[in-house]
């Protein structure tokens, strides 16, 4: 069954992005929400707020929405409170299941990447667990499938998958940033730039999102042979320069999660 009474450690940007995508869907009922903030936050109306874990029975889901460095601060205070509670649903990032399950006993840890487009229904969330049972899995996957595209990945896979999915839209704001400043060094006002910059991708992402064709091919469909967008595009496939870029760019974020990992245990 999809969790239904939820309690919520933490719930910043993107903690607070999938509370109301969930109770905006329908998913969630407001009033099925406690959450433990060290300072209050403009949250969906009946939602409950306060410094400390209610009283009375353990929810169907414990969700960690924290930055990863205070995982500690969170375990000495919540720990024995939340003993045997059916799930706890991380999105620390880089903080593996098992420096979870050495902290908290709990039924199954399962772990959750989203990244910020959730709170409008069109994120990415990659989960992870390697104990919890089928039903558990379904459970959390359909509390998950209003937020966007769903997928279990790997242990060994899950810091790639957030420097990808997770840091991803950081990395294509920077570019929409570029494409703009590239227009306004050609003469375009920037204001006009960014405008254009920003729909310019906006509706080339939902157009391969909506399209059976791969992205290289739809790229193809737009640059003619000898045209300026084939000119163009000849600069970022030289030598895979764009690819290279990104890749580095990947590797970059997927080792700081390997060096936040390695903290938390």
């Amino acid at each position: 069954m999809t969790p239904q009474r939820l309690w919520l450690i933490g719930c910043g940007n993107m903690g607070g992005a999938m509370l109301r995508q969930w109770i905006a869907s329908g998913a969630i009922v407001a009033d099925q929400v406690d959450i433990v903030n060290r300072t209050d936050r403009d949250l969906p109306a009946g939602v409950r707020q306060a410094r400390s874990l209610p009283d009375g029975p353990l929810p169907d889901l414990v969700m960690l929405a924290t930055k990863p460095q205070q995982l500690d601060d969170i375990a000495a205070p919540w720990a024995a409170r939340l003993d045997g509670a059916p799930i706890l649903l991380s999105i620390l990032a880089g903080v593996e299941e098992a420096a979870l399950a050495r902290r908290f006993s709990v039924g199954a840890i399962v772990r959750a990447m989203p990244n910020l487009p959730v709170g409008i229904g069109k994120g990415v969330v990659a989960l992870h667990s390697d104990h919890a049972s089928d039903a558990t899995r379904d459970g959390v996957a359909a509390l998950m499938a209003p937020l966007g595209l769903v997928e279990w990945v790997d242990a060994a896979l899950f810091d790639a998958v957030t420097a990808l999915a997770g840091s991803g839209p950081g990395f294509v704001y920077r570019f929409i940033d570029a494409l703009a400043a590239a227009g306004a060094a050609l003469g375009l006002p920037a204001d006009q730039a960014a405008r254009l910059a920003l729909a310019t991708v906006e509706g080339a992402g939902l157009l391969a999102a909506g399209s059976d064709a791969p992205p290289a091919t739809l790229a193809d469909r737009v640059a003619s042979p000898g045209g300026s967008t084939r000119e163009g595009l000849n600069v970022l496939d030289h030598d895979g320069a764009l690819v290279g870029l990104l890749t580095e760019t990947l590797a970059a974020a997927t080792r700081r999660n390997a060096v936040m990992a390695a903290a938390a245990r």
